[in-house]
This record gives C-alpha cells, structure tokens and sequence, in this order.
C-alpha cells in the first residue's frame, strides 16, 4: 500500500474513533464545512481578558494527533517551526488571554480542496479589543480532513507579517 494511502487510512479511522468523544464540544455547525471550521477556529480562541476559553470546543475542531506550528525568529538567526500538540497550544495560551483581550479575525483566504482533503491560506488580523487597530498580521495555513461525517483540522502552521514581510494585498481578499 502507497504510503500517502496508509497513512489516510490510519487519520480517517482515528477521526472515526475519536468522533464520538470529541464531538461533545462542537457546536450544530462545526465541522459541516470548511468554512465553518475556519470560523470555529477564529470564534474560540478569541475573548476578552479572564473569559475563559471553550477549550472542549477547541479540541473538538482537531484530529487526533493534530498540531499546530508557529513560525519565529531564532535568536541565531533564521526562522523555525515550534511543533505543538492540541494541549500544548491550550497550556501556552490560557495565561495569556487570562491576563489579555485576544481577538483573531480573517482579513481573506485561499483555499483549494480536493475530495476529502483542503487546504485554507486564512490571512489574519490580532487585536487587543473589538474595534482597534490590528497589534499584528499573518497567514494561517490550515490542513483539513473529511471522514465522510465531519471535517477535522489536522494542522494550523502560521506565520506572521513583518516590515520585511508585508502580507501582499493579493492575500486580503477571499477566494
């Protein structure tokens, strides 16, 4: 067997196994689409300062085994990927929007699909409070999933805007 086919195999039957569990957090809408997990992805992580998160919902967006990536410069130079699990990602950001206002919304996106397979480019925009000027900007890129019952994000690698790195506008527009 191919090993891109294996390995569908193994993601799809753990999605199926894990459906029943992780569905308790998602709301009627939630993995229905691509663009309905976008928008839970954007909606649970985003609050005001002390709101407590819908984790459960958060983890009922992922697959299992699912990571996420931030992109960062290296004190040596360079850039590279930090590699966390769902709970990572959950222990490093409950303290921050604890003490912070955290809303990320979508400013545009490219997505492809292919039979059970997409891929989403979501350009973002972070702010502090509703209403205010942008703190930062950035790309998601967002690998997603269908078993045939749901869609199931499986990565979220992101990158942010920098004066050397300007989202291009091309970026900012929804395909």
């Amino acid at each position: 067997m191919h090993i891109a086919a294996l390995l569908l195999v193994v993601i799809v039957g753990c999605g199926a196994i894990a459906h029943g569990q992780q569905a308790a957090g998602l709301t009627a809408a939630d993995g229905k689409s691509i663009d309905s997990m976008v928008t839970a992805l954007y909606d649970v992580i985003s609050g005001p300062a002390e709101q407590k998160r819908d984790w459960n919902r958060f983890r009922a967006l992922f697959a299992p085994g699912a990571h996420l990536v931030p992109v960062s410069p290296q004190p040596e130079g360079g850039f590279a990927g930090r590699v966390l699990s769902v709970e990572d990602y959950i222990a490093r950001a409950e303290p921050l929007f604890a003490n912070q206002g955290f809303y990320e919304q979508e400013a545009g996106r490219r997505s492809e699909q292919w039979g059970h397979i997409a891929h989403v480019f979501s350009a973002y925009e972070s702010r502090r409070a509703q209403g205010e000027k942008p703190f930062m900007r950035g790309i998601n890129s967002i690998q997603l999933i269908n078993d045939g019952r749901r869609w199931w994000i499986l990565s979220v690698l992101w990158d942010r805007e920098t004066p050397d790195q300007p989202l291009p506008e091309s970026y900012l527009k929804r395909e």
